[in-house]
């Protein structure tokens, strides 16, 4: 279980960390080619899903590596769960229904992510 959690924490880091970066410091026209959505969000808001993505890859990690209140590594994934909720509900919006697997797939990492940091943690 520990070497699982840690595998896909660690795998879900990266994407996040990659991913939430670009929001957080990207111009709209330079993640319009990526991230087609951007069009209809404020960027305040894709700036603050940045943050939050950054905010959750660490959490994944660094409580449980530190052992310093490791239930937040629950909560980062339960948060990008909510995440990944979001952005399949946006892309459903704009009729983008089949461009929602890697959401799913995030979405299922981050609940195996949760669901072993409970059972591990």
């Amino acid at each position: 279980m520990t070497v699982a959690y840690w595998i896909i924490a660690a795998l879900l880091a990266v994407f996040y960390l990659y991913a939430g970066g670009k929001k957080a410091v990207q111009s709209q026209e330079r993640l319009q080619p990526m991230m087609g959505w951007v069009d209809r969000v404020p960027m305040p808001v894709v700036r603050l899903i940045g943050v939050l993505e950054l905010l959750g890859a660490a959490g994944l990690i660094l409580p449980p590596l530190t052992g310093i209140t490791p239930w937040l590594a629950i909560a980062a994934a339960t948060g990008l769960v909510l995440i990944q909720v979001g952005g399949i509900a946006v892309h459903v919006s704009r009729g983008e229904a089949r461009q929602i697997g890697l959401n799913i797939a995030l979405l299922a990492a981050a609940a195996a992510t949760a669901w072993l940091g409970a059972t591990w943690l």
